[in-house]
């Protein structure tokens, strides 16, 4: 099996993660704005979902991050998605978590342990890093909404 370098690995994840996502949801966008993690969103690049080299952990991070300025939104959105943790975690298993981070950041993660960059850990990690998007959108989509309402 062929074994690419961080950077291949991780500019080429758009399309291990595309491949695996429904139909409804190939409209995502991508981005890398940093050499150890892609992120993935749906026009709001402040709220994304993420693959991301941990090394100190030897792993990598899958989840959604809420890294809007408004720090109200972020504890908003978190909140949301630990009101329905039971319901995330039945879907895409115990390892989820949901906490507040930096800067008044939140997400909800997991992290997958470290395995040589070979193509089929790639496809293996853009299925899991789907399985995360197509679970953990539907939740967001509400709580985005309940925000928006809330404004009018």
């Amino acid at each position: 099996m062929k074994t690419l370098t961080q950077n291949k690995f991780l500019q080429t994840m758009p399309d291990a993660v595309i491949r695996h996502l429904p139909e409804a949801l190939r409209t995502i966008k991508w981005r890398q704005p940093w050499r150890w993690l892609m992120q993935f969103h749906y026009g709001e690049a402040r709220l994304h979902y993420e693959i991301s080299h941990v090394s100190q952990q030897g792993g990598w991070e899958l989840g959604f991050h809420c890294e809007a300025r408004d720090k109200n939104l972020n504890r908003f959105l978190l909140d949301g998605f630990r009101r329905n943790l039971f319901e995330i975690k039945d879907a895409l298993g115990e390892k989820m978590e949901a906490e507040m981070w930096v800067r008044g950041w939140s997400k909800i993660y997991e992290v997958v342990p470290d395995e040589p960059l070979t193509e089929e850990f790639q496809d293996r990690l853009g299925q899991r890093m789907a399985e995360v998007i197509s679970c953990l959108h539907p939740f967001y989509v509400d709580l985005r909404d309940a925000v928006a309402q809330s404004y009018r």
